[in-house]
């Protein structure tokens, strides 16, 4: 035997030994590839004309309009598919009577009309990008150009399938975008009204954040959890940001529990494991972290 025919036989016995391998002989995963189509046809979708590698026809603006959303819809039922029959097989989904083909067909007609409410929620973000950013000179800029747009745009698509338990594809879009940005933000988690992240790089949201409406974060962020333990899960481990709240560089976050009140400012390099009342100012001085409230 060659050393080539030695070395397949290892694979072979490594396969079976850890697995690691797509369900051969059953039912496929959704596939990277197709979710990363998907994804930048939802774009399209959401934003006409800015993510096309050509001029768009406006006469003819409701006929491309159905012929993407059709051929969209047909891909993403496939895909859910795959993903319910993969939940179906761990015993933490039913079909029910019309089966996974049914149940995704469902999800995703519902997923199509929620769209121009996605829509209209992003338009909000990208007003909130255009005024929190001096640099800013237009919306298309913040369309074409922001990384943090682009993460809250992908996050609010793929909230929408967590929300409906589809498994597997809500994180797949969250780390496609995560790739391309820098900024992680779990599919879980709830955000408000005219979101801003600016710049970006760095930025951890955990799966049970909530954030409420015109918060503002910048790079390096992280809101997390106190502790990883397994058995944590499904509990509330991540903090919850009140409205109007701007949050500097580098702060850390962390706690189910801990709650940064309506209108406070976190500034960088905080560490903050407790929660801050409204209208609190928290920072870094001579060496110590200090706050204030203001009246």
């Amino acid at each position: 035997m060659n050393r080539i025919e030695k070395s397949i036989d290892l694979l072979m016995e490594n396969y079976q030994s850890y697995g690691m391998v797509n369900h051969s002989g059953g039912a496929n995963l959704p596939g990277r590839e197709n979710i990363a189509r998907i994804v930048r046809g939802l774009e399209e979708l959401i934003f006409p004309g800015y993510r096309e590698n050509h001029d768009l026809d406006h006469s003819n603006l409701r006929l491309i309009t159905a012929e993407k959303v059709n051929h969209l819809a047909r891909e993403l039922i496939r895909e859910v598919e795959k993903s319910i029959v993969f939940s179906v097989r761990l015993g933490a989904l039913s079909c029910g009577h019309g089966g996974c083909y049914a149940a995704a067909k469902l999800i995703v007609e519902s997923f199509f009309e929620e769209l121009p409410s996605i829509r209209h929620a992003l338009s909000l973000d990208m007003q909130a990008n255009f005024r929190g950013d001096p640099a800013a000179q237009s919306v298309d800029e913040v369309i074409l150009s922001y990384p943090g747009f682009q993460a809250i745009t992908v996050h609010r698509l793929a909230h929408y399938f967590w929300r409906t338990q589809v498994p597997l594809i809500p994180r797949m879009m969250s780390e496609l975008v995560h790739g391309n940005t820098g900024i992680d933000i779990h599919p879980g988690a709830k955000i408000g009204e005219s979101f801003f992240i600016d710049h970006g790089t760095g930025v951890v949201i955990g799966e049970t954040t909530v954030i409420g409406n015109n918060v503002k974060l910048y790079q390096g962020v992280t809101l997390g959890a106190l502790s990883v333990k397994k058995e944590e899960s499904g509990q509330k481990r991540h903090p919850t940001i009140e409205d109007d709240v701007t949050i500097y560089s580098h702060a850390t976050i962390l706690g189910g529990g801990t709650v940064i009140g309506k209108g406070s400012t976190i500034g960088g390099n905080v560490w903050i494991t407790e929660s801050v009342p409204p209208n609190t100012t928290v920072y870094i001085k001579a060496g110590e972290q200090a706050s204030r409230q203001r009246a």
